[in-house]
């Protein structure tokens, strides 16, 4: 039977519709005077555990849609599409629905082989409403802008911990990740996944291709499976999971995404992708299971205090140092 969050704080008792247009969203610019699109079957439950129907999921995405669209913008989004709710089948959606309205926007992305499709891009709020409509309850977007499509803006290291590793170990391997980072002259910030693990983000100019983000990644991850040995491994080997933190080089490639910051995450009770500071996650370290998970209502309540805390990432854009893009090239080293 599945259990609230660790927080003891249900998605319900903190988030009503009435709730989330009154007091947290106002902070973080929601209208409540703007029309938004109709919604089908408002009252249609996709939370079963939590009992978190559709207009409940629309509100939150309406509220945080001020902090959310931005990091969505001009990008390429796949949807996780969850027409029953989320204990029933759910698929992924590359391709921009047919029925979409005229006023959706949409970005053509190229294939390795056939013809090129087009996939929805998010830039304004009713656009969000809409995808809620369609109970997409989690966003996936590339991290290349669609403009460049080769050229990522972020570098990411999915921390993905096998069970009974948790967040308190992901919290540690980010630690000594930022640690190898910060020696190499690079920023980086960091947000929940929403579901288990933690998700660190290095905020890139432009000016590098995937297969130089995924070559720096790996050799980082190389690097740190040989400093928390036996905790850290770079390989997806299901038997050696166990009790470990993977690090996920591979999500920088071109024809992968990574849940969006502030996206929901279909669990029984909702979770949401969740930017953190630093020194939360070095109190996560040596913790027990259940730290670091917010709410929706909780993460309104974040932004309400302390606005976007992943906003670096579109704002603050790194090059790589010189030594160590000559590193990266064939034949040095």
């Amino acid at each position: 039977m599945a259990t609230p969050p660790a927080t003891g704080r249900t998605f319900r008792s903190l988030l009503s519709h009435a709730d989330i247009l009154r007091a947290p969203a106002a902070p973080v610019g929601y209208d409540e005077t703007v029309p938004t699109p109709p919604l089908s079957n408002p009252d249609k439950v996709l939370f079963p555990a939590a009992g978190v129907t559709k207009a409940e999921v629309a509100a939150y995405y309406g509220a945080v849609a001020p902090v959310l669209v931005p990091h969505l913008r001009g990008r390429a989004l796949t949807l996780r599409r969850f027409p029953d709710g989320v204990d029933g089948e759910s698929f992924f959606e590359k391709r921009c629905p047919s029925h979409a309205p005229p006023w959706v926007q949409t970005v053509e992305v190229a294939r390795s082989s056939g013809p090129p499709y087009r996939a929805c891009a998010v830039e304004d709020r009713d656009t969000l409403l809409w995808l809620a409509n369609l109970a997409a309850l989690e966003l996936h977007p590339s991290l290349a802008l669609a403009a460049e499509p080769e050229r990522p803006t972020v570098m990411v290291f999915d921390l993905d911990p096998g069970p009974p590793a948790g967040i308190p170990q992901c919290a540690e391997v980010a630690c000594a990740l930022r640690e190898v980072l910060d020696r190499l002259g690079l920023r980086c910030v960091t947000k929940t996944s929403g579901s288990k693990g933690l998700q660190v983000y290095v905020p890139l100019a432009g000016g590098v291709d995937f297969d130089t983000t995924k070559l720096l990644s790996h050799t980082l991850g190389l690097i740190l499976e040989k400093q928390l040995r036996p905790l850290v491994l770079t390989t997806m080997a299901k038997g050696e999971r166990p009790g470990r933190v993977f690090i996920d080089w591979g999500q920088n490639d071109r024809a992968k995404t990574t849940v969006a910051v502030y996206s929901l995450r279909a669990r029984p009770f909702p979770g949401v992708s969740t930017p953190v500071r630093w020194d939360e996650v070095e109190a996560a370290v040596g913790k027990e299971r259940g730290v670091l998970e917010f709410s929706p209502a909780e993460v309104l309540e974040r932004v309400s205090a302390s606005g976007d805390l992943f906003a670096s990432v579109l704002d603050e854009g790194q090059e790589l140092p010189a030594e160590v893009t000559a590193l990266l090239q064939p034949g040095t080293g």
